[in-house]
């Protein structure tokens, strides 16, 4: 357990925030420049969020930030620290690599602030650093020990086949996955995600998060992936992925999750391919026969881009209380109101407080950032508590130490 901060290591970690918000993101880019000279260190990462039109670099900074402006009321972090070992245990992040970080962060602070950066600041940072780091190695290592002991759980890489490629839409395929070992897999919390190890010919091992869009049983996984236009690892999938086809795949993570049976309403609310978690929940919810009610409400462009519509549908006849509504910003020219989709236009904040349980339901949101923040700041406005308000978004986390 890590040793309380001292008074002297809070007031000089505060006193850094101007230094911060002024060279931070240079300090950011100087501690990947310094960690990525190490190869090992490098493959940890997902390389398409750094560089300088990366977003995790401005994503570590801001984290850095809040925790230099929290250093004194850590209790406010805890859900990004839950948030950040998730992360890192499917990035399989293992407590011999904190001190590459330590090293790399000291030095570039160093590097960017020069004697600004004294020996009593740097050693401020340093155990600012470790006690973060430290309670991160805790919690990561009940993480990976609850996945080493549940039923066909795993640590490291496991090797899966591709069992089967499913077009679900013009842009998402999913891929049926199940171990080359024949035994169980780990029953995942609807809305988690797998991470893979992907070597592609030509590129050093890439890392990606993929959720879950399937409900737990036993045997398989399925993840259901949008091709990005200038995707590596989806383009990947989407061209050379087959029937055959072995992955390496870490066990189920992540915070995001439907637990239990819920006994209030539940909204289930998506944009793009952000609807694949929430399907997994959705047939999570009715397998279980669910009796609150359930509204599960998916916006795209058109009926090209729609995604397991006709699944969703299967899914809400076998619930005991589900409603689905189906947004298509601009339908097609041949499109039907009613048989392709229900409602011409984007979600809107009027048509969510109207058509929704406000005052009861539990609102799980996926999709990108801005139809997330849109869609969160609208449940804000209108009354809904944050602790019934819970999200995942795509990209990197913007928390500290996130990989």
């Amino acid at each position: 357990m890590s040793q309380p901060l001292s008074e002297q290591t809070i007031a000089l970690v505060k006193a850094t925030v101007p230094a911060l918000e002024a060279h931070g993101l240079d300090i950011v880019r100087e501690m990947y420049s310094r960690m990525f000279q190490n190869p090992e260190i490098r493959d940890l990462f997902n390389q398409s969020h750094h560089g300088d039109a990366g977003s995790q670099p401005r994503a570590l900074t801001g984290a850095i930030l809040a925790y230099a402006n929290n250093i004194e009321n850590l209790g406010a972090l805890a859900p990004a620290v839950e948030r950040i070992a998730q992360k890192h245990v499917g990035l399989q992040i293992l407590p011999e690599h904190y001190p590459y970080v330590a090293e790399a962060l000291l030095g570039a602070i160093k590097a960017v602030l020069g004697d600004a950066a004294t020996e009593e600041i740097l050693a401020a940072w340093g155990e600012a650093y470790w006690f973060l780091a430290n309670i991160l190695i805790a919690r990561e290592h009940r993480i990976y020990d609850d996945q080493k002991e549940t039923t066909g759980g795993w640590n490291g890489w496991r090797d899966f086949r591709v069992d089967e490629v499913v077009t679900e839409s013009s842009v998402i395929k999913s891929f049926i996955l199940r171990p080359v070992d024949g035994d169980p897999v780990m029953a995942h919390k609807p809305g988690q995600y797998l991470t893979f190890w992907i070597e592609i010919p030509g590129h050093s091992p890439i890392k990606r998060n993929y959720s879950i869009s399937a409900a737990p049983n036993g045997e398989s996984y399925r993840i259901s992936v949008k091709r990005e236009p200038h995707g590596l690892v989806s383009g990947w999938l989407h061209e050379q992925a087959r029937a055959g086809t072995v992955l390496k795949v870490a066990a189920p993570a992540g915070e995001f999750f439907l637990d239990g049976k819920p006994e209030r309403p539940v909204v289930l609310l998506s944009g793009g391919v952000g609807l694949t978690p929430m399907v997994a929940m959705l047939e999570a919810l009715v397998a279980q026969g669910c009796e609150a009610s359930v509204h599960y409400i998916h916006g795209t462009h058109d009926r090209d881009t729609h995604a397991m519509r006709n699944h969703v549908r299967e899914q809400a006849a076998k619930g005991k209380a589900v409603a689905v509504t189906d947004f298509h910003q601009m339908p097609l020219g041949d499109e039907v109101e009613g048989r392709d989709y229900d409602v011409a236009g984007i979600i809107t904040d009027e048509w969510l407080v109207a058509n929704t349980p406000i005052a009861q339901a539990d609102y799980f949101i996926c999709g990108p950032r801005p139809f997330l923040r849109h869609a969160v700041s609208a449940l804000s406005l209108a009354g809904v508590p944050a602790s019934r308000i819970h999200y995942e978004f795509f990209g990197p986390a913007d928390e500290l130490l996130a990989a």
